[in-house]
């Protein structure tokens, strides 16, 4: 039986659109993705399961796990990475893949001592490998965001973005469950604190960052050479200006001005006023997932939901929703523009919080607990890819990286701050409650973005289209 012309026509245009996907720089972003969801764990989540095992008390462990917040902090040092050329490396590999490769060999090594350590005999040696480990996977991540905006338009930074899901996502997987069934393997199966299980296991997770470094070594340079901005040219000459500086002081201002300062104050010549309408809706986007998640966990638990379920659904089968609407989400900005689907990833992610409500009041019946995760995790991820591409957007290419690691940090910081009082607007709302004002958070969002997409273009869209 013959397909219809309407069918034919819209498969082939689907075919046509998941073409984005067979792009050189899509299937980097997948390794590179790997490289960079690889190291968090092993210095967060996974290392305290091994500090735990070792004896070492849940205060300290608590402690330690500030090494983490370099993730947060990583703005302070990202115009480093935009600016500062690597010794021997830079004129050998270029700008972007000389700072990945030695990122990725800090991690590496970090990796490698921790392997080699041991919590009993000296923990404080082993925190301090870890923060080695957590400085070079946040620079990292600077610069694979700055490679990434870099490598491709506007249209396509959905499909990167979703591709470094897909990377960054399995190999989390691995630093979490694959490192506790290798030391669980290689203490075979018997209780108590094996050191050479932890050394195998942490071991192999060094060897597996050669993934990494490998494909920073076979790809290309981005052909984005080192740029500057009309601000950054004009506070250089102003500085050069005051006749009474030194000539090594007018050096140093000068190169503060450029490296540290210009990425900030072209953000501000560039938009003006609409910085804070841009600033507003960064701050904001996520907030209904953000604020929803603190506390999701602790509802599963409260409604009656065994771990193994929560574990099935909600990781398993919720990351693999997240990635589907990833890769959904890079095909629709491709096809539409980033701003249609930015706005649809807004409306999805604030009502798909309704679903939560009606599992709070229907009990803990595991198809509608799926129903729930499948929806709210693809829009998840078809939002988050929106995001990241309009993100993308955003920035100067002379400036991508510090520019793109100040979106990433406003992006998290009021989310997680409102997200703090979950657990108060439950109890003072209940869990119905909670679950609408979670919705309703996200009715501002979409006033922000349907003035973001009336005023202020996206770098690659004409009119915000």
């Amino acid at each position: 039986m013959p397909i219809p012309d309407a069918t034919a026509s819209l498969l082939t245009r689907g075919w046509q659109s998941l073409q984005v996907y067979r792009h050189p720089r899509a299937r980097v972003m997948l390794f590179l993705g790997f490289s960079s969801g690889l190291p968090l764990l092993l210095v967060f989540g996974t290392l305290s399961v091994w500090l735990r095992e070792a004896g070492v008390e849940r205060a300290t462990i608590g402690f330690i796990s500030w090494v983490a917040l370099a993730y947060g902090f990583k703005w302070v040092w990202s115009p480093l990475v935009d600016k500062l050329p690597v010794p021997w490396l830079t004129r050998r590999l270029g700008r972007r893949r000389s700072w990945l490769l030695l990122s990725q060999l800090a991690v590496m090594g970090g990796l490698l001592g921790m392997a080699f350590s041991d919590p009993v005999q000296g923990l404080g040696f082993l925190v301090a490998l870890a923060v080695l480990v957590a400085f070079g996977s946040a620079t990292q991540d600077i610069v694979i965001d700055a490679f990434r905006i870099e490598s491709a338009e506007t249209r396509l930074q959905g499909a990167l973005a979703a591709t470094y899901m897909v990377g960054y996502r399995l190999a989390m997987i691995l630093a979490s469950a694959g490192v506790l069934w290798i030391a669980d393997w290689a203490a075979s199966g018997e209780k108590g604190y094996h050191p050479h299980a932890w050394t195998l296991a942490y071991g192999m997770m060094a060897a597996a960052m050669l993934v990494g470094v490998v494909t920073t070594l076979v790809v290309a340079e981005p052909a984005v050479p080192p740029g500057e901005s009309e601000v950054e040219r004009a506070g250089a000459r102003r500085i050069r200006q005051v006749a009474w500086l030194p000539a090594w002081l007018a050096d140093l201002l000068e190169w503060l001005w450029r490296a540290v300062v210009s990425p900030f104050a072209d953000f501000l010549r560039r938009y003006r006023w609409q910085a804070v309408l841009l600033l507003a809706l960064i701050a904001s986007y996520r907030i209904s997932d953000i604020v929803l998640g603190v506390i999701a966990n602790v509802f599963y638990i409260d409604l009656g939901f065994t771990k193994t379920q929560i574990a099935d659904v909600t990781k398993v089968f919720g990351i693999l929703m997240t990635l589907l609407g990833a890769a959904f989400g890079g095909v629709l900005v491709s096809r539409f523009g980033v701003m249609r689907i930015l706005f649809l990833g807004a409306l999805l992610a604030a009502g798909t919080n309704l679903l939560f409500s009606l599992l709070a009041r229907s009990g803990p019946e595991i198809g509608l607990l799926m129903l729930v995760v499948a929806a709210d995790n693809l829009s998840a991820g078809l939002a988050s890819a929106a995001f990241v591409a309009y993100l993308s957007g955003l920035t100067n290419l002379a400036y991508s990286a510090t520019q793109y690691a100040l979106f990433s940090s406003v992006m998290l910081l009021f989310p997680k701050f409102v997200g703090g009082f979950s657990g108060v607007m439950v109890e003072k709302l209940g869990y119905p409650g909670f679950f609408l004002l979670t919705a309703t958070m996200g009715l501002p969002v979409l006033l922000l973005v349907a003035a973001a997409w009336r005023w202020v273009p996206v770098n690659g869209e004409k009119d915000g289209a």
